[in-house]
């Protein structure tokens, strides 16, 4: 069966995903099979029934071979990316030290907006600008932002640090290039998808004792700890999109060296002290294995005084903010976030928010709908 779908071209296999989204709830579910409730959290449909066409079709986020991996997350926006959203102008930058880049501009938006720069996903060793230009694309037009998507060396060709690096040159030029790029320097937020979500806190601390600063952070998923096996990788490490194989092959290639893994660029969730981020966003889904670091994440955040928001998408599993062309469900969480991001960077452009006291363990709550501050 994986082979007779694998020979379809990408096109009909798209067609025949919408035609499925499409079908009444009880042949979805038919389809899907019986409702998974792991947890005290049950598996949305739309989600259940993605992951059964993943195994159907025998797709994998990792593999042997990188250059096989990297054509299947390419395949995977045209599968599940839906169609290029409009009107949105786009242009490729080359930064310095050869960075590739895109800008993106949605719509009419005037000079002097906001601008987020963005780091996508996989692993650190799949995933690029193309890959994630859905997704991109959507956070511009849903925020109101100008989008600057860096796409920044991979591994194994380019271990770590290079990837940090690329990422805080990437951030410094857009702070100073900001005016001609039509944004405004003084609204400029960093935000990634699991390990972009990674990239963008690792920048934040990099720069945050400096001038310029992010204003705003967002966080999807994002990976935060490479030392540690937490209870929500055991739960949902297999089965669920991302696999617990699969998270052992993406950083044995990113950070060779176990001893390494522990530096705070590659685990920002050990940093002594994450004060210097900006206010936070962090999205995290139920059935993903990066869950529980990601949570523990916001409350370290929080216990730093910093203004920060956790919500738990508890139906959904890694990497929704990639799937918003199929189903509804991928597509409200992540216009969740895009409001987070239009709302933190409105309150950015008055000062950063006044913070309360808060107890950790208020975090454990969720969902979390408003400013833990």
């Amino acid at each position: 069966m994986a082979s007779l779908v694998q020979s379809v071209p990408l096109r009909w296999q798209a067609r025949v995903l919408q035609a499925l989204f499409a079908l009444p709830r009880p042949v979805r579910r038919l389809i899907a099979g019986a409702p998974i409730r792991i947890d005290g959290q049950t598996l949305d449909l739309d989600a259940q029934l993605l992951l059964r066409m993943q195994q159907l079709s025998g797709t994998e986020l990792h593999g042997t071979d990188v250059k096989q991996a990297r054509a299947a997350i390419r395949a995977g926006r045209e599968l599940v990316g839906g169609a290029p959203i409009e009107p949105v102008t786009t242009k490729d930058l080359q930064l310095p030290n050869d960075i590739p880049a895109r800008l993106y501009r949605p719509g009419d938006l005037p000079e002097g907006s906001p601008l987020l720069v963005f780091f996508h996903g996989g692993g650190f060793a799949i995933g690029d600008i193309d890959s994630h230009d859905h997704l991109c694309r959507f956070l511009a037009r849903n925020a109101g932002v100008r989008v600057l998507s860096v796409g920044y060396r991979l591994a194994p060709e380019d271990p770590f640090p290079a990837a940090v690096d690329d990422c805080v040159t990437a951030f410094k030029w857009a702070a100073a290039e900001a005016t001609s790029l039509g944004a405004d320097p003084k609204l400029i937020a960093l935000g990634g998808d699991s390990a972009g979500g990674n990239l963008a806190a690792v920048t934040a601390l990099q720069v945050g004792t400096g001038n310029p600063r992010p204003v705003f952070l967002l966080l999807l998923y994002p990976t935060v700890d490479a030392t540690t096996r937490r209870r929500s990788r055991e739960l949902f490490g297999y089965g669920y999109f991302l696999t617990d194989t699969g998270m052992d092959w993406f950083m044995e290639r990113y950070v060779p060296d176990p001893e390494t893994r522990s530096d705070p660029r590659v685990s920002p969730l050990l940093a002594e002290d994450l004060s210097a981020l900006p206010p936070t966003y962090i999205a995290t889904a139920g059935f993903d294995p990066l869950r529980d670091e990601g949570e523990l994440f916001a409350r370290r955040v929080a216990e730093a005084g910093v203004p920060v928001v956790l919500r738990r998408h508890e139906g959904l599993f890694h990497g929704f903010a990639s799937m918003t062309g199929v189903g509804h469900a991928f597509k409200e969480a992540t216009l969740e976030a895009a409001s987070a991001l239009r709302t933190g960077l409105a309150i950015g452009r008055n000062g950063r928010p006044r913070r309360k006291s808060v107890n950790a363990e208020e975090l454990n709550g969720y969902p979390v709908g408003s400013w833990l501050s």
